[in-house]
């Protein structure tokens, strides 16, 4: 692989991010089952706390669907969430009264 940027915008493993936005997020950008997961989504009263793996100096975003069917349509709960060397959390305080809620993380 290039490591002079020409293949920053690229997408070897068909994964939907680009060579670039997984070296973000240190994903195997040849590898489409690497990938930034969610390590948990915990409950806690009428909050629900979000976590997942992530690299300090990143900024991530957070969003978040009731609606599991396609089309699957994502609102944006919290943007510029930096980055923890580890894990990385997030307490989604609107999530009462929602059906179980569907989050995913990017950056």
């Amino acid at each position: 692989m290039s490591t002079d940027g020409s293949a920053d915008a690229t997408d070897p493993d068909a994964d939907g991010h680009t060579t670039w936005q997984e070296w973000r997020c240190q994903t195997n950008p040849t590898n489409a089952l690497a990938a930034l997961p969610l390590l948990s989504g915990a409950p806690s009263g009428t909050n629900v706390t979000v976590s997942w793996p992530s690299v300090a100096g990143v900024s991530y975003f957070l969003e978040c669907s009731t609606n599991r069917s396609p089309p699957l349509i994502f609102t944006p709960l919290a943007t510029g969430i930096p980055g923890q060397s580890g894990t990385t959390s997030y307490t989604d305080t609107n999530a009462v009264g929602l059906a179980p809620p569907f989050y995913r993380v990017g950056n």
